[in-house]
């Protein structure tokens, strides 16, 4: 890994090695673009097999977070904070180590939930900074709704887009991860009359999932060669590489997963296979609009105009890519850094 050049072609402002020697904390926050505001991302707890792999992943979560911020107008940009999931490590104490490293940097990284850090991990998070979501009353409330209503949103928008209709009772959606926001993208397309599939790792949620909405449920090994008119990754990303492209029968892939993409050049194999791709960092910024718009004015948007903002980014994005032919992925990167003036250097995956 050579840090300092994928810095170097992406513009990245600043990357800090985490280490507490109480809690046995060792991770990354990862600084992408303070231009037009503070960076925002939030806390990815994983299982790296190295420190190399957790932080070329915190890079790339943190430039899509600029992308989100820019896509979606905020003042903003982007950051991650990523930590290597270890054994005996003491996370109580770990996520207050966290949370005064992030207060020292005085407001110039907001932090909040991601993948393995949930409420429970957040408490004692809060506790030490000024800079995090408080799960609690006093926080911005409802991320997860946000999140599904801006992926269901555009999806809907994405539909309009190839067929000119939405027609929800004709369609049929399969989610992969029926977690917080895969479980509330479901519920919005049953109510809206869809035929709604899913999947999930874990066979007690799969089976309520199946139970309380009525879905069709589906074996995790089987989810990405299902006929439909969309697939929804709504768990971990890098579900679509050279294997698993060749199984897919969707129209379109939109969903709530951030990566979803193994390599940029997935994109440019999915657009010429006729196959849509909403862009991740497009459709799923819902509760970062949610908290960014909380933590600097002060105020709740409403899920229903975070769901709005979402359709329109998700429509310019797609319109644009048929004016040009250009893959929607470029196209949304594009227009990401042209908002931003950012550097046209080379992508941080080989393609």
């Amino acid at each position: 890994m050579h840090l300092l050049d994928a810095m170097a072609r992406e513009g990245f402002e600043e990357v800090i090695a985490l280490y507490d020697r109480e809690s046995g904390l060792r991770g990354w926050i990862v600084i992408h673009d303070t231009s037009r505001g503070p960076a925002f991302g939030g806390v990815r707890r994983f299982a790296y097999r190295s420190e190399s792999e957790a932080v070329m992943d915190g890079l790339r979560l943190a430039r899509a977070m600029t992308h989100k911020c820019r896509l979606a107008g905020l003042a903003a940009g982007g950051g991650k904070a990523v930590l290597l999931d270890e054994p005996d490590v003491r996370w109580d104490l770990a996520y207050r180590a966290l949370g005064r490293a992030v207060e020292r940097m005085n407001g110039r990284f907001y932090t909040g939930p991601d993948v393995g850090t949930s409420e429970r991990e957040l408490a004692p998070l809060v506790a030490e900074t000024r800079f995090a979501t408080d799960p609690g009353p006093d926080g911005p409330g409802e991320l997860e709704s946000s999140t599904a209503e801006g992926v269901f949103r555009g999806i809907e928008a994405a539909l309009v887009h190839l067929d000119g209709q939405a027609d929800w009772s004709n369609r049929r959606i399969v989610i992969q991860g029926l977690g917080s926001v895969g479980r509330e993208l479901a519920q919005r397309l049953v109510a809206h009359g869809a035929r709604v599939a899913g999947s999930d790792v874990d066979p007690d949620r799969l089976q309520e999932a199946v139970d309380e909405l009525g879905i069709e449920g589906l074996n995790p090994t089987d989810v990405l060669g299902q006929p439909c008119d969309v697939l929804a990754p709504c768990a971990m990303g890098g579900v679509l590489h050279d294997l698993s492209l060749e199984r897919l029968q969707a129209r379109i892939v939109a969903g709530a997963a951030n990566n979803v993409l193994a390599r940029t050049l997935h994109a440019d194999r999915l657009h010429a296979r006729g196959v849509l791709y909403v862009p991740d960092f497009v459709l799923n910024s819902g509760a970062l609009i949610r908290g960014t718009i909380f933590h600097l004015e002060g105020r709740r948007e409403p899920v229903s105009a975070i769901g709005e903002r979402v359709a329109r980014a998700v429509t310019a994005v797609l319109e644009e890519s048929r004016r040009s032919e250009a893959p929607p992925t470029r196209v949304a990167r594009r227009m990401a850094a042209e908002s931003t003036e950012l550097s046209s250097g080379l992508p941080l995956d080989p393609a």
